[in-house]
C-alpha cells in the first residue's frame, strides 16, 4: 500500500416515503411497523437530508462507499425498487456495497425477489447472490454480512447462521494472508451487550469468538442509529468496531443524534496501517454538513 485509501461508512437510510404498501403484503408486523412510522420515524428519518450527506461525501472524492443496511422500511418490492433507483444515484456497483439491514428483509415477500435486486452492490447477480461476499477494492477487501432474517411483531433481532459464520472464518483467514486490510460490514451490533435481546444478533457470541480468532482490520456497523466506537481483543491486535449513526435523521429522535457518516482513510506509516476516523454530519437541522469528530484507530493500543 504505497497511497491513502478512503471510505466513506452510511448506514439506515430508511427511505421516505413508505410505498406500494398493498393488501397483499399485509400483515401484524407490517400494520404495527407502518403506525410506528406515522407516529414517529416519519419525522425523523428524511431521504433529502441522507442526499445531502452523500454529497458532501462525494465533494471529498473517497475510493469507495459502504452502506450497511436498512435502507428502506417495510422490505416492500415498491421500496426496494426505490432503493436500487437512489443507489443508482450514490454510485456505480464498482464504486458503492452494501448489506442488508431487519428492515430490508423485514416479513414475507411472497416470492418477490427482495434485496436480491441489489446484487450489484452485494458482488453478485440475483441468480447468484450469497453471504458472506468479499469485495476487492484497492487494499480493502470487504466482507459483507448478512445478519438479517425475518422476525416476529416487536422484534428487530439478526442471526448470521453456522454456514455464514464458517465461510466467513476461512474468508478471513485467507485476507489475512494475501495481507489485506480486511473490513467486515454488517448491519446488528457485533457484541449482544450493545444493545437489547429483542434487537441483538441471537449468535454475536460466536461471531465475537470469530473475530478474535481470525482478525479484522475494521468492523462496521448500523442498526442502533447512534454513533459507537469499541474495540475487541483478537489474536494479533484489538479491533475497532464502529456503529454509524442514521445517513438520514433530520431531528434528534431520543438518544439519535441529527444525521451522520463516517469517513475512514487507510494509510501506512512506519508503525505499519494507520486508520484516521472522521465524523461529519449535521450539527443542526437546517445547518452544512461538518466535521464533527477526528481521531486515529491506531493498530497498537
Amino acid at each position: 500500500m504505497t497511497e491513502t485509501f478512503t471510505l466513506a461508512h452510511f448506514s439506515d437510510v430508511h427511505m421516505s416515503p413508505i410505498i406500494g404498501f398493498g393488501w397483499r403484503y399485509w400483515n401484524a408486523k407490517r400494520a404495527l411497523g407502518y403506525l410506528n412510522w406515522q407516529r414517529k420515524r416519519r419525522r425523523v428519518h428524511v431521504t433529502a437530508v441522507a442526499d445531502r450527506l452523500i454529497a458532501d461525501a462525494h465533494a471529498l472524492r473517497p475510493d469507495h462507499i459502504a452502506i450497511t443496511g436498512d435502507l428502506i422500511n417495510l422490505g416492500l418490492p415498491a421500496e426496494h425498487e426505490a432503493a436500487l433507483a437512489w443507489l443508482r444515484s450514490v454510485g456505480s456497483p464498482a464504486s458503492v456495497t452494501v448489506v442488508p439491514g431487519n428492515h430490508d428483509i423485514y416479513s414475507s415477500m411472497r416470492g418477490d425477489r427482495g434485496v436480491a435486486r441489489w446484487a450489484a452492490y452485494m458482488g453478485g447477480e440475483e441468480e447468484t447472490l450469497a453471504f458472506p461476499f468479499v469485495r476487492r477494492t484497492g487494499p480493502l477487501a470487504l466482507v459483507g454480512l448478512n445478519s438479517a432474517v425475518e422476525t416476529p411483531p416487536f422484534f428487530a433481532s439478526g442471526l448470521l447462521g453456522s454456514h455464514q459464520l464458517e465461510i466467513a472464518r476461512e474468508q478471513l483467514l485467507r485476507l489475512d494472508g494475501e495481507g489485506a486490510i480486511r473490513v467486515v460490514l454488517i448491519h446488528h451490533p457485533p457484541l449482544a451487550d450493545m444493545t437489547s435481546p429483542r434487537r441483538r444478533l441471537n449468535d454475536a457470541a460466536h461471531f465475537a469468538h470469530l473475530l478474535e480468532r481470525t482478525g479484522a482490520e475494521l468492523v462496521l456497523y448500523g442498526h442502533n442509529h447512534t454513533p459507537a466506537l469499541d474495540w475487541l481483543p483478537s489474536r494479533k491486535k484489538p479491533i475497532p468496531l464502529i456503529g454509524a449513526a442514521s445517513a438520514s435523521a433530520g431531528a434528534i429522535h431520543g438518544d439519535e443524534p441529527l444525521a451522520r457518516y463516517n469517513l475512514f482513510t487507510f494509510f501506512k506509516c512506519s508503525s505499519g496501517l494507520r486508520i484516521r476516523h472522521v465524523v461529519r454530519g449535521l450539527e443542526t437541522p437546517d445547518g452544512p454538513v461538518t466535521k464533527l469528530s477526528e481521531n486515529f484507530l491506531d493498530a497498537e493500543r
